[in-house]
Order: structure tokens, then C-alpha cells, then sequence
């Protein structure tokens, strides 16, 4: 009898260390690739902010150009002059975090290749011949030329972007699963230990099973996605190393689960800043200029000779069509980033966001103090996307808006009369919010049944990330 037990004993023993190898096996290589995945998350992070200071840079060039050509002041050269400078730096730099995807370093080859063809074979040209012939250099030939290539050159930043995007999308879902293998490696281990240690009594209950038993709780609540939860480390011998190792896996993942959040946080942060960089630049840069034009060519029709009418509405019409680009200009930056948003905070800003809606918007906002910037951001483009969809889409005659302040939340409701039927499922505007909102730890629920309106609820966590 103690032979066969004995023996019983060993097969079983070591069929669960079987079992516990291959679970372990299955947990540390998911943790690795968690990490890997991290690693790579961070490198698409600094893929896209180089990306963005690269693009920045030949918007930059193109304004200069512009600016030459139209006023030949040479203080308008300085941004081109250093993108001629820092242009070979910063492709090698997009190619070399690119390097280990083809698909990605062909884009990078092909932007370099157009930037220095936009560099060398056109501004070049256009500093010269509007240093020898002005007009020439402002015929809409040489203009639309100089809009294509940038255009062009936009274009394929526009995909570098988003297929960068799509990968650490993919990156994201590639991890989930890979913690999903780990507790299901665990679970299974886990049901094929207690199903082997079952089959004893006695003091093998009191010493194995009731552990491990312990041990299967918590694998359920890992795979419920709790991974906070801890099991006591009162076992010894193999039972307490389980336990300790268990325990050092749920840490692992929850860590990397938190690091993997935050980088999907600092990307969505990262394209904030971009774009309040951008209208930064566009509002105390290029707007600037153009209204200092426009002031110079009304001095300059006022100081023309009555006589000379001709030049006298030339100058009229200039300035006209300057003052219309500078409006243009204008909505083009708000549109990127409210500058009201930075200056004034959530409640002035979706006031003005009201007021300028196509449809009538009875707006409740509680917020009595500010709050952070990713959560302002955040709340903007949800009532703005909503109002949008509302107006655009569902056809509504009035929206009806609601935004407070609660302890360590902002709740946020947008409510609309109109057709209904949206699905967050659809359309890139609810799947960018959806992305967005969740990116920062809320949460976001859309109801719209067929001809009952659209009913949007948002709940952003405040304190911290």
C-alpha cells in the first residue's frame, strides 16, 4: 500500500510539476513579451514625436518660403535655412526608429526623399528666382507647385502617422491576449493540480489542497481582470514558492497592464501637445504676419495717390484677400486646439463651443475649478465631436448638454432630439472618442435607439492617470 501510494504520490507529483512547468513557461514568456511590447509602445511614442517635429519642421520651411516671396525680407528665410540644417538629422533619425519595419522605413525613405526633393529642387530655385525676378516667383504656377509637393509630403506623413498608430493598436491587443494565455496557463494549471491532489485525504488536504484552493480563487480573479489580489504566503516547501511565484506573476501583470496604459496616455498627450503647438504657432506666428500685412497694405492704399485707382484697388483687394486667409487661418487653428480651452478652461471654452453650434444647445456646467488638461482636452472633443454627429448626422433641432465636477470625476452627458442609430462601432468620430476616453482610464456609453435621439455618457477620472 505505501508502495503504490508512494508511487501514486510520485506520478501524481510529477504530473503537476508538469502541469506548473508548462504554466510558468506559458506566464514568464507572456511577461516577456508584455515587456517587449512595452518596449516597442515607448518606441512608437517616440516614432510619433519625432514624426510630428519632422512634419512641424517642413510646415515651417514652406511659411518661410511664403513669407520671403511675398514680403523678400530676408528675416523670413531663417525657418528654411534650418530646415536645410536639421532635415538630414531628423530623417535619419525617423528612419533609424523605423528600421526594424520595412513597411515603415519605406515610408520614411520615400518622406525623406520628397523633403529633399522639396528642399533642393524647388525652394532653392524659388529663393533665387525671387532674389532675380519677384514676379516670377509669384505666378500661381510656381505656388501650386511649391501646395503639391507639401501637400504631397503631408500625405505621406498622414500615413507614417496613422500606420504607426494602427501598430501600437495592434501592439495593445497583442498584449491583452498574451495575459489572457497567461491566466488561462494558469487556470489550467491550477485545475489540473487540484484535480491530481483531489484524489487524496488526510493530511495531503490539509497540506495541498486547501492551498491550492486558494490558489484557483485567485486565478479566478485574475481572469476577471482583478489583478490587485494577492494570495497569502503561509505555505511552505513547493506550495509556498506556488504561491510566492503567483503572487510575483499578478504583480508583473498588473504592472505591465498600468505601464501599457500609461503609454496609451502619453501618446493620446503627446498628439495634444502637438497640436497645441501647432495652433500656438499658427496663432502667434502666421496669423501675426498676416495681419501685419494687412495693416501695411491699408497704410499703403491710403498713402496712393488719388489719381492712381488701379493700384489704389489693387491694393484693396490684396489686403481683402488677406484679411479672408487670416480668418480662414483662424478657424483652422481653433479647430486643432481651441485656444480658449488653454486660457480660460472647460467652461468658457464649450460655451463657445455652444455659440457657435449649428443647432440651439442648452448647456449645465459645474465646474468650479480647473482641472487637468488631459481631462479639459478630453471633455472639449467629446462635446464637440457629439454636437457635431448631432447637427451633421442625426439631424437634430436641439442638443442639450451636461457637464460636473464630482470627487475624482468629471461626468459628462450629451443629449440629442435627432434620428438616433448611432454605434460607437461606426464611424471614425466615436471610435477616436471611444479610443481617446479610455486611453485615460473613463469610461464612455452611447444608447440611440432608431428615431429616439442619441444619448452620449462620459466618466473621466481626475485625479491623476
Amino acid at each position: 500500500m505505501r508502495g503504490g501510494l508512494t508511487r501514486r504520490t510520485v506520478i501524481a507529483s510529477g504530473l503537476l510539476a508538469i502541469i506548473i512547468a508548462a504554466a510558468f513557461a506559458v506566464l514568464v514568456l507572456s511577461i516577456i513579451d508584455l515587456n517587449r511590447v512595452e518596449q516597442r509602445s515607448r518606441r512608437s511614442e517616440e516614432v510619433l514625436v519625432v514624426a510630428n517635429r519632422f512634419e512641424r519642421l517642413m510646415v515651417d520651411a514652406e511659411t518661410g518660403i511664403r513669407g520671403f516671396v511675398i514680403t523678400r525680407s530676408e528675416d523670413f528665410l531663417e525657418p528654411w535655412q534650418a530646415a536645410q540644417t536639421d532635415f538630414p538629422d531628423q530623417a535619419k533619425m525617423l528612419e533609424q526608429l523605423v528600421a526594424d519595419n520595412p513597411e515603415q522605413l519605406a515610408r520614411a525613405e520615400q518622406i525623406a526623399r520628397d523633403g529633399r526633393s522639396y528642399i533642393t529642387d524647388y525652394t532653392v530655385r524659388l529663393v533665387d528666382t525671387t532674389q532675380r525676378d519677384p514676379a516670377a516667383a509669384r505666378t500661381v504656377a510656381v505656388t501650386a507647385e511649391g501646395k503639391r509637393r507639401l501637400d504631397a509630403i503631408r500625405v505621406e506623413f498622414d500615413r507614417f502617422i496613422a500606420t504607426e498608430q494602427d501598430l501600437a493598436v495592434a501592439r495593445q491587443s497583442r498584449a491583452d491576449a498574451d495575459a489572457e494565455r497567461a491566466i488561462v496557463a494558469a487556470a489550467a494549471g491550477l485545475a489540473g493540480s487540484i484535480l491530481l491532489i483531489g484524489l487524496y485525504t488526510g493530511y495531503l488536504s490539509r497540506a495541498i489542497v486547501r492551498p491550492v484552493r486558494q490558489v484557483a480563487t485567485m486565478a479566478g480573479r485574475l481572469a476577471d481582470g482583478d489583478l490587485g489580489t494577492r494570495l497569502p504566503e503561509r505555505g511552505v516547501g513547493e506550495i509556498g514558492a506556488l504561491e510566492r511565484s503567483f503572487n510575483t506573476m499578478a504583480g508583473s501583470l498588473q504592472e505591465s497592464r498600468n505601464e501599457l496604459a500609461a503609454s496609451r496616455a502619453r501618446i493620446v498627450a503627446a498628439a495634444d501637445q502637438a497640436r497645441r503647438r501647432i495652433e500656438r504657432d499658427l496663432h502667434d506666428g502666421t496669423q501675426q504676419r498676416l495681419v501685419s500685412l494687412v495693416l501695411d497694405l491699408r497704410e499703403a492704399e491710403t498713402a496712393v495717390p488719388p489719381e492712381m485707382t488701379e493700384l489704389k484697388a489693387l491694393l484693396a483687394h490684396v489686403a481683402h484677400e488677406l484679411g479672408d486667409a487670416t480668418e480662414e487661418l483662424r478657424e483652422l487653428s481653433r479647430g486643432i486646439h481651441p485656444a480658449i480651452l488653454s486660457e480660460g478652461g472647460l467652461p468658457p471654452a464649450l460655451k463657445t463651443l455652444a455659440r457657435r453650434s449649428v443647432i440651439p444647445v442648452e448647456l449645465e456646467v459645474d465646474v468650479p475649478a480647473r482641472l487637468p488638461e488631459h481631462v479639459e482636452v478630453a471633455a472639449y472633443y467629446v462635446v464637440s465631436e457629439a454636437l457635431t454627429n448631432a447637427a451633421k448626422h442625426a439631424h437634430a433641432s436641439a442638443a442639450y448638454v451636461n457637464v460636473r465636477a464630482r470627487a475624482g470625476s468629471l461626468e459628462l452627458s450629451v443629449r440629442d432630439d435627432g434620428a438616433g442609430g448611432a454605434t460607437p462601432g461606426r464611424g471614425s468620430g466615436l471610435v477616436g472618442l471611444t479610443d481617446r476616453i479610455q486611453a485615460l482610464g473613463g469610461t464612455i456609453s452611447v444608447t440611440s435607439p432608431a428615431g429616439e435621439g442619441t444619448e452620449l455618457l462620459v466618466d473621466l477620472p481626475v485625479d491623476g492617470r
